[in-house]
């Protein structure tokens, strides 16, 4: 291969990175402030469900699972079918309906996020308190002269 010329496989490889790291999910996509969102199609129409905005990506994702197998079955595509509860049934199948459940599960999901996150957070950046009666430890045998 000569300099400058690109396989094939290599800008394929390229474009599937970018898309990953873009889209991380199947139906969702980053605003330019970082709100991740989530909206489908409904089928053989134009029209899409909005299925909202989301501080992390697997909520958004995870309603878009909701409103997918709710539109499509069992048979969907999803991005973690390990979550799915195949028992959990609509009465009613409006988009209205699987906007409210996809919604309820994307809120759910962002709120165990986040919480997760912040208190990750706060762990870290939180100091230990030493015990001031004890006498200090060198950290590694270097320290000791």
């Amino acid at each position: 291969m000569m300099e400058g010329e690109y396989s094939s496989s290599s800008s394929t490889e390229l474009c599937k990175s970018r898309r990953q790291r873009d889209k991380p999910y199947r139906g969702i996509r980053m605003r330019k402030w970082g709100k991740w969102v989530a909206e489908i199609r409904e089928p053989n129409k134009r029209s899409r469900i909005w299925l909202g905005s989301y501080s992390t990506p697997v909520a958004a994702a995870r309603a878009y699972d909701t409103a997918v197998f709710y539109l499509r079955g069992p048979s969907a595509r999803l991005n973690f079918p390990e979550y799915v509860v195949e028992k959990d049934r609509l009465d009613d199948m409006s988009a209205a309906s699987i906007r409210k459940k996809a919604t309820e599960v994307g809120a759910r999901v962002d709120a165990i996020e986040t919480g997760l996150i912040s208190s990750e957070l706060k762990k870290s950046s939180r100091p230990k308190n030493p015990d001031l009666n004890e006498k200090p430890m060198p950290e590694s045998s270097d320290d000791m002269f």
